[in-house]
């Protein structure tokens, strides 16, 4: 991959100009609503899977809101609108030789996206989460405020704005760390006999960041069955030859990705489509709409095999419910949406595997360890492709705040693995919708793991609180939406508004 030369800027005054003009185009419409209206975001896609309740509601354009402001090579820094995708972030970085920290799995995901709804990566075992690198955030706030966040400045604000999903403000602007790479990523697809021994090698990626006397810069894996755990490590390279391949593999077209973790013990990819590895087939979700289907792939238009033409199939299902309707004419079961990913410590996963193996039995399962960010294990302490100098993105920063982010408190210095699992479930005789997900919700609390939001949840308002910071949140939604104009966090997630 030909790298640009490392410049100090990319883009500067006239970007930054722009952003201000539509920040405060934003800021106009946002106080032009009425008092008691419902207000979204008029975004393009959405990475969201939980239905909304229909009703009047207005909308913020924030289409002038989802560029690139600036990259600052030398800083290792990004400055950029809330909107900006991750797959747009990432083209302008690679250009540069660097990449964020965390890149979650889906191109659609914006950076203000992933910051107010969490996300994962691979690289999540040495970086934490994508808000765990961010600098500072510029937010409009439910009270019309424009509020420049960070760890020393409305440093609540700033804690509590992970996990929100915009229910106290959206981040218009942010500064976020970034890490050198190198051209190509080497994968080992390591299999394991069963999960407790998968998550015993977890632990030692973690605590080394190497396996067998080689470095890890990535690390995720697939439950396939019970005794079919693979886990896939992935090292920056130089060159396919490093990763011990002739040349690169490619699976934006007939070839699919997650097959080959079964077939190949090694692979090698650019770090391009190493980063969108999971987009062309949504994981293995694409095979629900023929995409996987050897003779329908040839003729499936290649801009149309990605994750949000997928998303926009499901909200047509959703809004229409075709395939519910040929289910219920063939005689088929009704069945129920489990879309759903966990974090469970480590020490635990495996025993929450068996579990959900037992009781839901759904396959693939996707794992992806991570850990909060801390001191020394930052991108700067063995992280990124120049680490082995000392010159990840975390060198030379100042130490940071330790302490649990309150709306999703993972605690500090302990190992976590996500769990995802997407698919349909049938409805038992005499069971209700839901009642899956809410068994899935009681196992996750058993085995002292978190639940992400971006889909259905069925908590009860007294254990949502407990669980997703709600004190703090209180605090924080009085302090920065005294008006209560955005809708509340409990009111999003369970209520689908």
């Amino acid at each position: 991959m030909p790298f640009l030369t490392a410049s100090r800027t990319q883009a500067g005054a006239s970007g930054e100009l722009a952003h201000a003009a539509a920040v405060e185009r934003l800021r106009a419409s946002y106080a032009a609503i009425p008092t008691g209206r419902s207000v979204r975001l008029a975004k393009r896609t959405s990475n969201l899977f939980r239905p909304r309740s229909r009703g009047p509601v207005e909308r913020l354009d924030v289409s002038a809101l989802d560029g690139v402001i600036a990259i600052d090579a030398v800083a290792r820094t990004a400055n950029v609108q809330g909107m900006c995708t991750y797959e747009r972030l990432v083209a302008t970085t690679l250009a540069q030789g660097l990449m964020p920290l965390v890149v979650p799995q889906l191109k659609t995901i914006t950076v203000g996206g992933a910051v107010s709804g969490l996300g994962i990566e691979s690289s999540s075992f040495r970086n934490g989460l994508p808000h765990e690198s961010v600098l500072e955030m510029d937010i409009l706030t439910g009270a019309g405020d424009l509020v420049t966040a960070s760890r020393t400045s409305h440093p609540d604000l700033f804690a509590a704005l992970p996990n929100s999903y915009g229910s106290v403000g959206y981040a218009v602007r942010l500064t976020v760390e970034l890490e050198p790479v190198q051209p190509y990523v080497g994968l080992r697809h390591v299999r394991f006999g069963d999960p407790e021994s998968a998550m015993a090698a977890v632990e030692t990626v973690v605590t080394t960041r190497a396996w067998e006397r080689q470095p890890v810069d990535f690390v995720d894996g697939v439950v396939f069955a019970l005794d079919e755990v693979y886990l896939t490590l992935g090292r920056f390279v130089a060159d396919p030859a490093a990763a011990g391949c002739e040349a690169s593999s490619d699976y934006t077209g007939q070839q699919i990705y997650y097959r080959s973790i079964r077939q190949r013990a090694r692979d090698c990819l650019t770090v391009h489509d190493y980063l969108w590895r999971w987009d062309t087939d949504w994981f293995w979700c694409s095979e629900a709409f023929g995409a996987q289907n050897r003779l329908l792939r040839r003729v499936w238009p290649a801009a149309y095999r990605r994750s949000d033409f997928y998303h926009r199939l499901v909200g047509v299902e959703n809004r229409y419910g075709i395939f519910a309707r040929l289910d219920r004419l063939r005689g088929r079961p009704a069945s129920e949406r489990l879309v759903q990913d966990v974090e469970i410590p480590v020490e635990r996963t495996a025993a929450f595997v068996r579990w959900f193996t037992g009781r839901v039995g759904m396959f693939p399962i996707w794992l992806c360890p991570l850990r909060l960010r801390d001191d020394g294990a930052g991108a700067g302490a063995g992280g990124g492709a120049g680490a082995s100098d000392g010159a990840g993105a975390g060198a030379g920063r100042a130490q940071r705040d330790t302490r649990p982010w309150p709306l999703y408190p993972l605690q500090p210095g302990s190992t976590y693995v996500n769990a995802g699992f997407w698919g349909m479930v049938q409805i038992a005789t005499g069971a209700d919708d839901g009642d899956v997900n809410r068994l899935v919700e009681d196992a996750v609390s058993r085995h002292h793991g978190h639940k992400s939001l971006y889909s259905d949840a069925y908590y009860d308002r007294e254990t949502f609180g407990a669980l997703y910071g709600g004190e703090v949140y209180g605090r924080i939604k009085e302090r920065y939406d005294p008006g209560h104009r955005l809708t509340g966090l409990y009111e999003k997630a369970v209520g689908r508004r």
